[in-house]
């Protein structure tokens, strides 16, 4: 059997190719990944993000910013569902390299890269300072956090909870970003008799 073998990409050759690409395109050190679509209950809390953690960052030197733009982390090319940084990129930057907060939202497709595989790149990258993944089916957020040399989780639960950002000098009730979000289970239609 002949089995071809490519060589990876390198970033640089990864993020020319991309810009070329109608479609956007993460990097996991090898290869292309093609992003998907969300949910409603996603797009709902990416939304709250925003202006939650955007509102309470106007004034100070740091930025949020969505999905729009990419990150570099440990070699990959990322693109969170939120992010702050608290450099100056350029306004016609594409790429930030330096994010110090990081937001994901979890779903069935990308659990496992979220909790694992990006949990890995975030810790290894030194800018970053907290990564935070949230539900988007319950009020519920685990949260990573540097530590000196360690990598620190904690989960929270609830409306009340508080998710603290301490490196951007910010806090804010979780229910905050669940807001406009019905978080019940409508009941399961009664199959045809």
């Amino acid at each position: 059997m002949n089995v071809a073998l490519r060589k990876p990409l390198t970033v640089p050759q990864f993020l020319a190719w991309e810009e070329r690409q109608a479609l956007r395109y993460e990097f996991d050190g090898f290869q292309p990944l093609a992003m998907t679509g969300g949910t409603v209950a996603h797009a709902t809390v990416q939304r709250n993000l925003a202006i939650t953690v955007g509102g309470r960052l106007r004034g100070t030197p740091c930025r949020f910013y969505g999905s729009d733009l990419k990150i570099e982390a440990a070699g990959s090319i990322r693109y969170p569902d939120g992010f702050v940084v608290c450099s100056r990129p350029a306004n016609a930057g594409t790429l930030v390299t330096d994010p110090v907060v990081v937001f994901e939202i979890l779903s069935e497709s990308t659990a496992h890269t979220d909790l694992t595989v990006k949990n890995a790149e975030y810790r290894a990258t030194p800018s970053i300072r907290r990564y935070v993944i949230l539900e988007q089916t319950h009020i519920a957020a685990l949260v990573f956090a540097r530590h000196g040399e360690d990598w620190l989780s904690q989960v929270l639960t609830g409306a009340d909870a508080v998710l603290a950002l301490p490196e951007v000098g910010i806090e804010l009730p979780l229910g905050e970003l669940y807001a406009d979000l019905d978080l019940t289970d409508p009941a399961p239609e009664a199959a045809p008799a």
